[in-house]
């Protein structure tokens, strides 16, 4: 049947922008190192790993509301005053550019409102009847891995060339933790880069004492309230100070798997859906070698 092939395609474009000169331009001028930055993560991908469908998931909402009604810090700090996400003008311009090459070109894409590329990432996997593989930089997707459900991670923090397949075994070396309860290790510990304050006081070491003795926040919960024993010393306290951050929390650290999406399609495209509009996109932005690169790739289709 060969594997589903998740991208989380703005963790993607934003280190496809940071990754390649801005000095790749259009004719015109604009800037397109993330569009042909994507183009080719994206093939290489395919070649290297086979799947037999893709789907990129998208951010239709970067900030949901579920999750900022919860935790109010929840990436306040990446907002611009009208409650757009800060980014960079030279990449926001090409992100439509972005969506139309990859319609283009027959790559589906998913999203729902109100919901972040994360969710439908939770949703479409949960869903799969087949191996799936998660394109990500973001660890918080770590805890989509299941050994049992064949869910791994293709993790590219230091670059498609570089990625490291992680399963429960990679979650738990890395973290000393059960292989599916990073969600619950991040809510403890917290995340800056997202505006997730964490527990204070309980750093890495702690979170992942607490989630070998207890496995979930809602364990933790419970033994707080039934007196039970097994917190690190010293950590009781705290738990119990952060209570209400503790019982907001789950819905904002965890992914979806309910977001409003189909399960189905995704199936590599041998030819472009739209391949005047694809040629057109090409001249216009002068994609190149990268758009030569993708179209070779999925027309190749799994081995």
């Amino acid at each position: 049947m060969g594997s589903l092939m998740l991208l989380d395609t703005a963790s993607m474009y934003f280190r496809a922008f940071y990754g390649v000169p801005e000095t790749m331009t259009a004719p015109d001028g604009m800037p397109v190192n993330a569009v042909r930055g994507l183009m080719d993560m994206i093939a290489r991908l395919v070649r290297a790993r086979h799947p037999a469908r893709l789907i990129a998931c998208l951010d239709e909402s970067w900030r949901p509301a579920f999750r900022v009604a919860a935790i109010p810090s929840y990436k306040a700090h990446r907002a611009n005053p009208d409650g757009t996400e800060q980014i960079p003008a030279a990449l926001l311009a090409q992100i439509p550019v972005i969506f139309q090459t990859l319609g283009a070109a027959g790559v589906v894409m998913a999203g729902a409102p109100g919901y972040e590329a994360d969710d439908i990432i939770g949703t479409l996997a949960a869903a799969a009847d087949q191996p799936v593989e998660v394109v990500t930089g973001d660890r918080d997707l770590f805890q989509v891995v299941d050994d049992a459900r064949q869910i791994r991670v293709a993790y590219i923090a230091r670059g498609v060339a570089n990625l490291e397949i992680v399963d429960e075994a990679g979650v738990a070396a890395r973290y000393h933790i059960p292989g599916r309860a990073y969600a619950a290790f991040a809510a403890l510990r917290g995340d800056p880069s997202d505006g997730l304050p964490g527990v204070p006081g309980v750093g890495e070491k702690t979170a992942a004492a607490l989630v070998r003795v207890f496995g979930s926040v809602e364990a933790i919960l419970a033994a707080l309230d039934a007196g039970h024993g097994g917190f690190p010393v010293g950590s009781r306290a705290k738990l119990a100070a952060a209570r209400s951050y503790l019982e907001a929390c789950i819905p904002v650290v965890e992914v979806a798997t309910d977001a409003p999406v189909r399960p189905d399609g995704g199936w590599l495209p041998s030819v472009p859906v739209d391949p005047a509009r694809f040629a057109e996109l090409d001249e216009r932005y002068e994609l190149g070698s990268s758009a030569g690169r993708l179209l070779s790739a999925l027309a190749a289709g799994p081995s």
